[in-house]
């Protein structure tokens, strides 16, 4: 791979974190840049969108973002970014299962108060007797998430907390799903590790997630419009509204990228950050990799308070979003003064009925959820608005690894297409990991150096990076 020059044009695909670090990276070098965008809106799914109804403006985000990281410069470059407009914020979390609310984490004096005895009594027996001679699964190349968490925390909490939730999420049963899932996102050894965690003492083991995170104060997508901005006055041209339809190829790189509009963009160097299968689609690669959408139903509220949750865990299969969520628990400023709003999170396949229908068909629905959640609907002010992500989740079905890397490994046939981000790489990766990867991308280019191999795996630990946030 040559290093850009000053006079070649770089396209970056996608203006959320990963396109818009590799842009400001890239601009710093000297390099002329075009950013493009399908929506109308930078950041991606960190985007944050507006409701403007009768009481004033109503904000929402693409979902339950936080700023967390261990990387202390990015952390520096975000702070410089947003100045005071950036907060403090501090996570309570719950899980609603069977009419029944639990503290998350797991607290000892809490499932004694709150959970059922069959459920204890099942619990241990699991951990007596089933557990000590159980090997746990270690291959996540081949094994399921079924495979993965009954192997670990027994047959009883794998049915009560995660078979129905996880299946609800990813639309599949998790014995297709792979194992990769949990290992990534479940800090927790096994159950062992879990009556250990709940014993109290005086050294005990920190908490398995970041309770204290950085926010902006009007919604996590205000970090990149922030971004967007500078690159604009520093001459970046980002086109909104731009859907790519496809590339134009000559004698094996990408020459031009078509959009849907009709226009044409000619380049001499791409950093795309597309869903991995959509760009395997332009360049005519076959491949079975798919992704799972999420629908998000956002209702102001005459009331100031919900509750004191961030967001709450939805277990019960037959509700429908897996989680609710109050943006005013991340800054004050999500909503008017004196109301508050909710926030449903609910899992789909494109074109599916839930994602079709319409928001007054969906309401009574999410009327009867939130009244069995113990949510008054009357408090609704009667406005309400979707807002939905395509390319939500990368599904990570059994063996998706080995197709993953075909097509990645074809991909990098073109020697002047880099894929990084979220989507670009099909990972389920925290936002601070994809800014990450669109400097490292960038920084590629820019040296000479040909880093795609570490870009697919970046930071591709089995750890849950929450752990370790320096934020």
């Amino acid at each position: 791979m040559n290093c850009a020059s000053p006079s070649q044009t770089v396209a970056v695909l996608g203006a959320g974190p990963a396109g818009l670090m590799a842009a400001w990276e890239l601009q710093k070098a000297g390099l002329s840049v075009v950013v493009i965008e399908a929506d109308d809106k930078v950041g991606g799914l960190c985007a944050t969108h507006s409701l403007e109804a009768q009481a004033g403006t109503f904000r929402f985000d693409f979902g339950g973002h936080r700023f967390i990281t261990r990387n202390p410069e990015l952390l520096e470059f975000v702070e410089q970014l947003m100045g005071d407009e950036l907060l403090h914020s501090l996570r309570k979390s719950v899980i609603r299962f069977q009419g029944r609310t639990y503290d998350y984490p797991l607290a000892i004096g809490d499932l004694l108060k709150n959970a059922p005895f069959s459920l204890l009594a099942g619990a241990a027996s699991d951990l007596l007797f089933k557990l000590p001679f159980t090997t746990p699964v270690t291959d996540r190349q081949n094994a399921s998430f079924e495979d993965w968490i009954e192997s670990r925390f027994g047959t009883t909490l794998y049915r009560n907390f995660f078979e129905g939730y996880t299946e609800k999420l990813w639309g599949i049963p998790p014995s297709q799903l792979s194992a990769d899932w949990a290992a990534q996102r479940i800090s927790l050894l096994d159950l062992k590790d879990v009556a250990r965690r709940l014993l109290p003492k005086r050294d005990a083991t920190p908490r398995t997630y970041a309770r204290s995170y950085r926010y902006p104060k009007y919604g996590f997508g205000r970090i990149f419009e922030r971004l967007a901005d500078n690159l604009r006055d520093q001459g970046v041209d980002i086109l909104l509204n731009q859907p790519v339809s496809g590339v134009v190829r000559e004698a094996g790189r990408i020459k031009a990228i078509e959009t849907a509009a009709g226009q044409r963009i000619d380049c001499d160097q791409v950093i795309s950050t597309l869903p991995l299968p959509v760009m395997a689609d332009f360049v005519g690669i076959d491949n079975q990799l798919g992704f799972r959408a999420l629908r998000f139903f956002n209702m102001p509220m005459a009331t100031d308070n919900i509750s004191d949750n961030t967001w709450q865990y939805l277990s019960d299969p037959d509700i429908l979003a897996t989680r609710l969520q109050e943006p005013r628990r991340r800054s004050p400023f999500m909503s008017p003064e004196g109301y508050s709003s909710v926030m449903l999170e609910i899992p789909c396949f494109e074109d599916d009925s839930t994602w079709r229908c319409s928001d007054a068909e969906l309401l009574p629905r999410i009327q009867s959820d939130l009244s069995r959640l113990g949510v008054d609907p009357s408090l609704a002010t009667g406005e309400y608005a979707s807002t939905r992500a395509r390319y939500a989740y990368p599904l990570l079905r059994c063996g998706y690894q080995q197709e993953r890397q075909r097509v990645v490994g074809a991909l990098n046939q073109i020697p002047n297409l880099i894929m990084t981000g979220r989507q670009g790489t099909f990972r389920y990766i925290f936002t601070d990991t994809a800014m990450e990867m669109g400097q490292l991308a960038a920084r590629s280019l820019i040296e000479g150096q040909d880093r795609r191999a570490e870009i697919f795996d970046f930071r591709n630990e089995p750890t849950v990076i929450e752990t370790q946030s320096v934020a």
